[in-house]
């Protein structure tokens, strides 16, 4: 199983006018950027274009995807 590695360490607050960027390794590579605004979040893999979702569509994912 790869090892992942996501590191985040911040007083709870508000976003503003800058996202908030994450980025995501695995196995000592980056797999990929999370940026996460107020109007949603985007994913940009390694090598793959960038996949943006407003806060609405993101919920919808995760509900179609979650196991009942």
């Amino acid at each position: 199983m790869p090892k992942h590695s996501v590191k985040l360490n911040l007083p709870s607050t508000e976003i503003g006018s800058s996202d908030v960027i994450i980025d995501v390794t695995q196995d000592g590579g980056k797999l990929g950027t999370l940026k996460i605004s107020k109007g949603g979040l985007d994913w940009t893999p390694r090598y793959a274009k960038i996949i943006s979702l407003n806060w609405t569509q993101f919920d919808k994912l995760l509900q179609d995807n979650t196991k009942k």
